[in-house]
């Protein structure tokens, strides 16, 4: 029945497919009253439309297009979401252990927290150049990129393992920083390419998922692999490298189960929206276009700045906690580790609880502001019961800041998907992206220079200053749920393609009507 279904309506696309088609299943005359592609290219709302959807008359395939789901879009997730786990452990698997690496290099603190920072520097200036790559040459070869440089990364670091040798894992380091930046764009992008509409934001919540993973492990598996051994060189030198190695052998599995497993896209679109933004030639389509109406989209504006605040401030606070407590808690390194870790893995599930909700209640708007107040409240809390003096007080309270900190993530991605659509989902992503790593260097440096002048507080303080800012700047967002709509639309109508010079049933009946009079008189 599903195919002769099918079938029906491929020939009827056939007989009505002409040089100007209504797509998304709006008949001629309504598609500005409910809100479908063509009332934005007509009326003008949406100038951001014209760089993704430049000629939604013409086009067909979308419109007979029949919305089905692949069963490879879980496999594809989840190796996705282990390479992402693989790429975050090694950002974070020197700033735990910060006190061991400046022993064993012979460095100071802050060059060990540049083993850190460089991830956020090198995302800022190879983000557009990243996004330019995944529009124009595909999910898959992006994908590629970024298993395979941090494959590489992780061996290079193996050749590092000598006190002499810093500038060596600096640059293995940075060559996992490159690979990040085609990484962390990819969560909503793969969402939106292989999953439905009901799911989309779960999958997004789940791939960012993985990166969190990967920050928690990373808290809570270098501090036990690599104790603080201060009268033994040697062996911190040996444990550093079986950390290295694990991690090099781990890397490329993932590398390969990527090349044989990861697909540009599914057979069929997994919804109409995406549908519709398959049909487009890809010579229309225009990245530098598309940047500028970004730029000049001002809730998309508003949420790059309050998204770039949040995400940060989790970075900031990610690379200095060790330093926050062992300046209380001296000798705590492998408690700074699994307070880390309980302020990630309560983030992760935040962040799954936050994608349910919004696949169930499409709320963006109003589930981003109250999580935001909440992070907000979190980071109060946090600051002032950090030197009481009581580690399972910090544990509480880190677990509270971590469920709503890092519960935002996704919901940053998701609302920019949402309110920029039709624009690419890995161009909006990679630049909240950027816009969190430049709060993330500014917020580190700043941060790192309070605790070691002043004290914790004043740093924790500085950080939740920015973010009642971020508060205020999301309440001023205006949600407009394009994507959503789009779906909406057509979940709850037939899918047909009607000409635009299509007579609609009341022309054809008083068309009717005129010739029959004209016959009688």
């Amino acid at each position: 029945m599903a195919g002769d279904e099918a079938a029906e309506d491929e020939a009827e696309g056939e007989r009505l497919a002409g040089p100007s088609l209504q797509l998304n299943g709006f008949l001629a005359g309504t598609e500005v009253e409910r809100g479908g592609p063509a009332a934005w290219a007509g009326a003008g709302a949406l100038p951001e439309a014209q760089a993704m959807l430049p000629s939604l008359g013409s086009g067909s395939g979308a419109a007979r297009a029949v919305p089905q789901l692949s069963r490879l879009r879980l496999v594809v997730l989840a190796v996705f979401s282990l390479y992402s786990l693989s790429n975050a452990f090694q950002w974070i698997q020197y700033s735990i252990l910060s006190s061991v690496f400046v022993r064993f290099y012979r460095v100071s603190y802050p060059r060990v927290d540049w083993l850190s920072m460089v991830y956020m520097v090198a995302y800022v200036p190879l983000i557009l150049p990243a996004t330019w790559l995944l529009d124009t040459r595909g999910l898959r070869l992006t994908a590629l990129l970024g298993s395979g440089l941090n494959c590489l990364g992780a061996w290079l670091k193996c050749a590092s393992v000598r006190q002499s040798l810093y500038a060596v894992t600096l640059l293995a380091q940075t060559v996992c920083a490159v690979a990040q930046v085609f990484i962390l764009g990819l969560p909503s992008r793969i969402a939106a390419v292989w999953f439905g509409p009901k799911e989309v934001s779960t999958a997004c919540a789940v791939a960012v998922l993985g990166n969190q993973l990967g920050t928690a492990i990373g808290f809570l598996l270098p501090p036990v692999l690599v104790p603080n051994t201060d009268d033994d060189i040697d062996q911190m030198g040996h444990n550093i490298s079986i950390m290295f190695y694990g991690t090099a052998a781990v890397s490329t599995l993932l590398f390969l189960l990527t090349g044989v497993v990861f697909d540009e896209k599914p057979k069929y679109p997994p919804s109409q929206a995406q549908a519709v933004l398959q049909d487009i030639p890809p010579e229309d389509y225009s990245y530098k276009q598309s940047i500028i109406n970004l730029f000049r989209n001002v809730p998309f504006v508003l949420l790059l700045i309050s998204y770039g605040i949040m995400t940060g401030a989790f970075y900031s606070v990610s690379t200095v906690l060790n330093q926050m407590i062992v300046t209380h808690y001296e000798g705590e390194e492998v408690n700074a580790g699994r307070i880390g870790l309980t302020l990630v893995v309560a983030g992760m599930v935040g962040s799954i609880i936050c994608g349910l909700w919004l696949d169930y209640t499409k709320t963006y708007k109003q589930t981003t502001l109250i999580v935001y107040i909440l992070s907000f409240v979190g980071m109060i809390i946090f600051t002032f019961t950090l030197d009481l003096g009581y580690l399972v007080i910090v544990f509480v309270t880190g677990g509270v800041l971590g469920f709503f900190m890092t519960g935002y993530l996704p919901l940053g991605f998701e609302f920019a998907a949402e309110i920029t659509y039709p624009e690419s989902e890995g161009t909006s992503s990679g630049l909240l992206n950027a816009s969190a790593q430049i709060f993330g260097i500014l917020f580190t440096l700043v941060q790192g220079k309070l605790i070691t002048d002043y004290s914790p507080r004043a740093g924790n303080l500085f950080l939740c200053a920015w973010m009642f800012v971020g508060i205020v700047l999301t309440a001023l967002i205006k949600s407009d749920l394009r994507r959503h709509n789009i779906n909406s639309g057509i979940l709850n109508t037939d899918i047909k393609a009607i000409p635009v010079d299509s007579p609609t049933e009341e022309e054809k009946n008083n068309a009717v009507l005129k010739n029959h009079s004209e016959s009688s008189i």
